[in-house]
C-alpha cells in the first residue's frame, strides 16, 4: 500500500501534520493554494527540525531525511493521486472544505482515506462531498502538533470500521494516542475547550481579572498545562471564532455565541501568535 500522505492547507495546523508524518516515515505532499503559504510552511518545518536537533530530540541525519520526504505543490487533484491518505487542512469553512473534496473526486484511489482535521463541523454533513463517505473520517490534530500527543478520530453516520481503524493505526504511526469519538458538533475536545476559552474572554470582557490571572488560576488550580486565553493566542483568536460560531449554530447553546471581545480582536487584526498580538505580545520573527 501507498505510504504517502498528502495535506492540503498549509496552515498552522496543515505544515505541523505534514512535518509529523514526514518524521514518522511518510512521503508527504503539502499541497496549498498560495506558493507563499507553501514557503513560509517549510520555513517553519525547517526551523521545527532543526530546534529538535539542537535540544537532541532528533538526530541530523532523520531531520535531513524527514526533510527530503516533503514536497509541496499547488495541485490538490494532482497530488492526491496515488496517495494512502488524503488529509484537508483548509480553514473552517464548510464551503472551503467541500470545494476541497469535489477537487480530489476523481484523483483519490478506491483504498485511499479521504480525511478532515476540522475542529468543529460535523463529519457526516462533509461527508456527502466525499466520493465515498465509507472512507471519509475526522482526524482532529491538536496544535502544536510536534508536541500534542492527543488525536480524536471521528466517525461519522457511513464512516466504515475499517477506515476507524486505519485511522487509529496511522495516529499511532505517528506518535500519537487516538481516541474514537461519536460524530457531534465540537467533538469531544473543542466543545469543551472553547467554551472554557469563550467563557475566559467575557471574564476578561467584565473586567473579573486580566488574561494573566485568569490562565494562572487554571494553570495553577487546575494544572492545565497552559491558560484559555493564551492556548487561544497559540491557535488563533479567527480560528477560534470560526469555531465558535459553527458550534453556536449547531448547538444553539449561547455559551457558545462568540464575546464581543473576540469578535473586535479578530476584526483589529488581533489574531494572537501569528500576527504578534492577542491576549498576549508575541515576538513575531
Amino acid at each position: 500500500m501507498s505510504q504517502t500522505v498528502v495535506v492540503i492547507g498549509a496552515g498552522t495546523m496543515g505544515r505541523g501534520i505534514a512535518r509529523v508524518a514526514a518524521e514518522s516515515g511518510y512521503d508527504v505532499r503539502l499541497v496549498d493554494v498560495s506558493e507563499p503559504a507553501l514557503s513560509a510552511a517549510i520555513t517553519d518545518i525547517e526551523k521545527g527540525l532543526a530546534r529538535s536537533v539542537e535540544k537532541g530530540k532528533l538526530g541530523a541525519e532523520d531531520a535531513r531525511t524527514a526533510r527530503a520526504r516533503l514536497s509541496t505543490s499547488t495541485s490538490a487533484p494532482e497530488s492526491a493521486n496515488g496517495a494512502a491518505w488524503v488529509i484537508e487542512a483548509v480553514p473552517e469553512d464548510p464551503g472551503i472544505k467541500a470545494s476541497t473534496y469535489s477537487s480530489v473526486r476523481e484523483s483519490i484511489g478506491p483504498d485511499t482515506i479521504l480525511a478532515t482535521n476540522t475542529s468543529s463541523i460535523p463529519i457526516t454533513k462533509l461527508a456527502v462531498h466525499a466520493a465515498d463517505p465509507s472512507r471519509f473520517v475526522g482526524v482532529h490534530f491538536f496544535n502544536p502538533v510536534p508536541l500534542m500527543k492527543l488525536v480524536e478520530v471521528v466517525r461519522g453516520e457511513k464512516t466504515s470500521d475499517s477506515t476507524v481503524e486505519r485511522s487509529i493505526e496511522f495516529a499511532l504511526s505517528l506518535g500519537k494516542t487516538p481516541i474514537v469519538v461519536k460524530d457531534s458538533p465540537g467533538f469531544a475536545t473543542s466543545r469543551l475547550g472553547v467554551l472554557l476559552g469563550l467563557e475566559a474572554m467575557r471574564m476578561v470582557e467584565s473586567g473579573v481579572a486580566s488574561a494573566e490571572d485568569i490562565d494562572r488560576a487554571m494553570e495553577l488550580g487546575y494544572n492545565h498545562p497552559v491558560g484559555p486565553l493564551r492556548l487561544t493566542d497559540l491557535v488563533g483568536l479567527d480560528v477560534r471564532l470560526g469555531i465558535a460560531e459553527s458550534l453556536h449554530r449547531e448547538l444553539g447553546a449561547e455559551a457558545f455565541r462568540p464575546p464581543e471581545i473576540l469578535r473586535k480582536m479578530v476584526a483589529g487584526g488581533l489574531l494572537g501568535k501569528k500576527s504578534g498580538q492577542g491576549f498576549y505580545r508575541w515576538e513575531t520573527r
